[in-house]
Parts: structure tokens; C-alpha cells; sequence
């Protein structure tokens, strides 16, 4: 209520989140989506992905690698992997009762923590699946894509617990937010594109019996370059944008991120190309490409921001 000649409150905005605990947790759960990426690679790469054979025990009456398992030190790499996903659902519970009991924007970083968990949840049966179809490349392919959902939803969460709550504005104008996101979509037709390119190279995740896509691996490895390129383009124009008409240093900050880490994915997926595909190439590419998304989700994120009110 306000008296004559008062002007009327300025509408609030909730304060970002206090306990420093919060977002730690949430950027351990944006960490562990990230490592279990990186480690899902490792698998693949060393042929570890029947390892376990079965599941959700990893061999015959035992949930763990026995001595006798004919599988060598593969076992140990896919135990290894299979036990991380157990962390990084833990670790997704714990960011969703911090949510819970340290902020009351609730809804603002709920939804995405919550996403992470279910996800965990699919991932699971995923690659139960895919153990079971003896590394079926389009269920691989599947089990990758959805850890690029988890990184995504685990960075959004991060990035929004820094932020007060309130109505938001945007920093750049409809003409750069619509390049934005058109960029946003071909990142997704890159991620699919460079699974087809996997799912038809030499690296099947099992070096007895290679499973693959039947697609000519230098032609899909040419569209998904090619797919890059216009990416690139598209991520150039964004980040120019918000340089040119853009409110605050947020977007071009977030935007010039992304372009280093494509810049930084083109040469080492071309590095990797010509040189044979190497292990450990293929294993910083999968990285970069998780890095990517991070990158991308704040870019996103950062085309609006807290009203002034």
C-alpha cells in the first residue's frame, strides 16, 4: 500500500541462491556428465564395451568382474564406467535436495536437475540394451546422444543458480536470437551426424565383432565436415551479432566460447581424419564435444537476463 505522491514499489526479484553448496554440487553434477562421456569413450576405444557381457550383472552370477572372466582388463574398464553412472546418479540427487532446501526458485532450477536424473534412468537401460544387442551401433549412438541431453540439462541448472529470479529481457535483438538458435538446432544435426560418422568408422567398442552402420565412413565423415562448416558460419554471425547489437558483455562472452571450443572441435576432428582416426584423438573430440555443449547451453541462456524491474 502507498500513500499519495509515493511511487509504488519496484517489483522484486529473488536473490540467487546463498549456500555456496548449491552450486558446487551443481557444477559437480555438470563435471561427472562430463566425465562419464569421456569415459564411455574410453570404453569404446579399447574394445571394452563387452567387457560385462552381461547385465545388469557384469558376467554370470556376479554384479562385479570376477578373475575368471575370459574379458581381461577389459572387464575393469566397463565395470569402471558402469560404476560412474551409479556416482553421477547420486550426485544428481543430491543436486535436486540442494534445489529442494537452499533456494526457493524452485522451479527455475528443479526442472533440469530433475531431467538429469531421469535421464540417468534411461541412460541405464540404454546401455543395458545395448549390451544386450552386442553393441549395436544405433543404440551406442543413442547412449551418446542422450549423455549430450544430461550435459545440457546439468548446465542449464548450473548457470540459472547464478542468476536472480524475476522476469527476464532479452540482450539482443529477434534477428540474433533467431540465428541463435537455428544455430542451436544444426549443433544438434553435427552431434547425430558425428555418431553416424563413429557408428560407421573402425572403433565399434568391441574388438572381436565389430558392429557398424552401413554407411561409407569417408562419405558420412564428409557431410558431418561439411555440417561443421555451416555451424561454424552460423556461430560466427551469432557471436558477431551480439558484439554488434548486443546489451551486455553475457551473450558475447558466452558466444565467443562457443566459438573457440568449435574452432578447437574443426581442428581436431580434421587432425583426426587424416591421421587415421588415433585413440586418443577420438577421446579429446568426445570430450570437446561435451565441452560444446556446455558452451552452447550458456550461450543460450545468456540471450536473455534478469530485468531491471
Amino acid at each position: 500500500m502507498t500513500t499519495l505522491g509515493q511511487a509504488p514499489p519496484a517489483p522484486t526479484r529473488s536473490a540467487p541462491p546463498g549456500n555456496p553448496w548449491l552450486r558446487r554440487i551443481l557444477l559437480l553434477n555438470v563435471v561427472v556428465e562430463v566425465l562419464i562421456v569421456v569415459t564411455g569413450g574410453l570404453v569404446r576405444l579399447t574394445g571394452s564395451g563387452l567387457g560385462c557381457p552381461s547385465w545388469p550383472q557384469c558376467t554370470a552370477g556376479s554384479y562385479i568382474p570376477v578373475r575368471e572372466q575370459a574379458e581381461g582388463f577389459h572387464k575393469y574398464i566397463e565395470f569402471g564406467n558402469r560404476t560412474l553412472t551409479g556416482l553421477v546418479g547420486f550426485v544428481a540427487i543430491a543436486g535436486i535436495i540442494a534445489i529442494w532446501r537452499w533456494t526457493d526458485r524452485r522451479r527455475a532450477l528443479l526442472w533440469p536437475a530433475i531431467g538429469v536424473l531421469v535421464g540417468v534412468g534411461i541412460q541405464a537401460v540404454v546401455g543395458g540394451i545395448t549390451v544386450r544387442t552386442g553393441l549395436n551401433p544405433a543404440t551406442v549412438a543413442t547412449h551418446f546422444l542422450v549423455s549430450m541431453l544430461l550435459v545440457a540439462a546439468a548446465t542449464a541448472a548450473y548457470a540459472e543458480s547464478a542468476l536472480p529470479g524475476g522476469p527476464r529481457r532479452p540482450t539482443v535483438p529477434p534477428i540474433v536470437r533467431q540465428i541463435a538458435w537455428a544455430t542451436t538446432a544444426l549443433a544438434v544435426v553435427v552431434l547425430v551426424l558425428g555418431t553416424i560418422v563413429t557408428g560407421s568408422g573402425p572403433h565399434s567398442g568391441d574388438a572381436d565383432e565389430p558392429a557398424r552402420l552401413g554407411f561409407d565412413p569417408r562419405s558420412a565423415s564428409w557431410l558431418h565436415a561439411d555440417a561443421v562448416m555451416l555451424f561454424l558460419g552460423l556461430v560466427v554471425a551469432t557471436w558477431l551479432g551480439t558484439r554488434l547489437r548486443g546489451t551486455s558483455a553475457r551473450p558475447v562472452d558466452a558466444w565467443r566460447a562457443v566459438l573457440l571450443v568449435t574452432l578447437a572441435q574443426g581442428a581436431v576432428g580434421y587432425t583426426q581424419y587424416f591421421t587415421k582416426l588415433p585413440e586418443v584423438l577420438v577421446l579429446v573430440h568426445m570430450l570437446l564435444a561435451s565441452l560444446l555443449v556446455v558452451a552452447m547451453t550458456y550461450g543460450v541462456k545468456s540471450l536473455t537476463e534478469p530485468a531491471d524491474g
